[in-house]
């Protein structure tokens, strides 16, 4: 019986714990790139010369991926929403492992010239079709899984991945930092997160392939109700919860890549802050996203995911002022001080989501719908925030990259106004 059992009637531990490796494995994956083109992507595969137009290339293939990421929710979302949620989230996992290891051995400039950055982009795009893939299963993963009036809660598990793939993400670079010179950091050091992920996807699979489909999916698998293009009747008769969905993302996206992205290219080029001094903060900064993160998901099961919601998005309407005397300050008490309440608050908007967003769609497009507005809200509030903030900076100072997350967190607040209270919704149906 034991033997039968992994496969047919996952226990609710092991469901929660899918969920939260793979997010965890997708992310530490995303971040490592994250760090290593604010730190050292543009020496190696952009040719020397001014390091502005260094950095702003680097950043410019960081967001390469956030345009890949829709259509990977398009692609594995059709997939998701016709065969199962199972199968697609393990060919995400793989297609996302992939990508990262073939970065970590990726010549650089000087042995493969100009096709060393072409072949960056590609592989920079498949990871985003990867993690495309990736949340709107897992998410749904939980919350289909999830008992009556817990939803919220289960949908805090692949919530809580980021914070930890960060985490690891961060630790590995600081490690590197601590134990290498420079020289053999920008040789070869950088790449050893990006192996090491290798070993992280072949966990992360092991687990996932042991899983049995959703109950709400699987439901709808035996009467027949899937559609043949979902994404065609998402677009026909749920585009707006997409569009909502995804304003209603862009404060968590733009908190965290302002705060991680920005201000560690920003802290080590001009307040000159040691590399592994900004990386212990933002250690620090993670561990705050990660205690809020089960708190507020538990507070939207309990008052409802919207309340919760318009609470932090107003907050982080008011953090935006303190990042221009924070930052600026140079104080590594301050600094941590602002990374610490954007990290927070990242984590108390971003808990809810991984309900919220499920939540408003039927079970029948639920996985290109939840995928394909998370994803497009990180086109919006992730993928250009490192850019902009970095011209805002030289354009007006750093008291306009404060406003702009203010605004980015006001759009959200708005969005969030006009969207559905979905705590009550059955889920099986819906």
């Amino acid at each position: 019986m034991n033997k039968i059992l992994p496969t047919t009637a996952p226990s609710v531990t092991h469901i929660a714990f899918a969920s939260f490796i793979g997010t965890a494995i997708e992310f530490y994956d995303f971040y490592i790139y994250a760090m290593a083109s604010a730190l050292v992507i543009g020496q190696i595969f952009f040719p020397t010369g001014d390091p502005a137009t260094q950095a702003l290339n680097a950043f410019l293939t960081f967001g390469i991926a956030f345009i890949a990421r829709p259509l990977g929710a398009i692609i594995f979302g059709h997939f998701g929403d016709r065969i199962g949620r199972k199968t697609t989230l393990a060919a995400s996992l793989l297609v996302m492992g992939i990508s990262t290891l073939l970065i970590g051995c990726l010549p650089g400039y000087d042995t493969l010239g100009p096709w060393a950055a072409v072949m960056l982009c590609l592989l920079r795009f498949g990871q985003g079709l990867g993690l495309g893939g990736e949340w709107g299963g897992a998410a749904l993963l939980a919350t289909e899984s999830a008992p009556a009036g817990k939803r919220g809660w289960f949908g805090m598990f692949p919530q809580l991945g980021p914070s930890v793939g960060f985490l690891l993400a961060t630790l590995s670079f600081l490690a590197l930092t601590l134990y290498l010179t420079d020289a053999e950091f920008k040789a070869w050091g950088w790449r050893m997160p990006f192996f090491a992920s290798a070993l992280l996807v072949m966990v992360g699979l092991y687990v996932r392939f042991k899983l049995a489909e959703t109950p709400a999916f699987a439901k709808a698998l035996a009467q027949h109700h899937t559609h043949r293009t979902p994404i065609q009747a998402l677009l026909k008769q749920h585009i707006r919860p997409v569009l909502l969905g995804a304003l209603a993302m862009t404060v968590c996206y733009n908190l965290f890549y302002t705060a991680t992205v920005f201000c560690l290219s920003y802290s080590t080029k001009t307040l000159h802050i040691s590399r592994a001094d900004f990386l212990q903060m933002l250690c620090l900064a993670v561990v705050f996203m990660a205690i809020v993160t089960p708190l507020s998901a538990g507070l939207s099961d309990k008052f409802g995911r919207k309340p919760v919601l318009l609470t932090a998005c107003f907050l982080a309407v008011l953090a935006g002022f303190s990042l221009s005397p924070l930052m600026a300050s140079g104080s590594s008490l301050q600094i941590s001080l602002f990374l610490s309440i954007a990290l927070l608050l990242m984590g108390a908007t971003f808990a809810p989501m991984g309900a919220f967003l499920p939540e408003q769609f039927p079970v029948t497009v639920r996985y290109t719908g939840a995928g394909l507005a998370y994803n497009l809200g990180g086109i919006l509030g992730a993928s250009s925030a490192p850019y902009v903030a970095q011209l805002l900076v030289e354009a007006g100072g750093l008291v306009w990259v404060g406003y702009y997350v203010s605004t980015m967190a006001l759009i959200s607040f708005m969005a969030v106004i006009l969207m559905q209270e979905t705590r009550q919704v059955d889920f099986s149906h819906h």
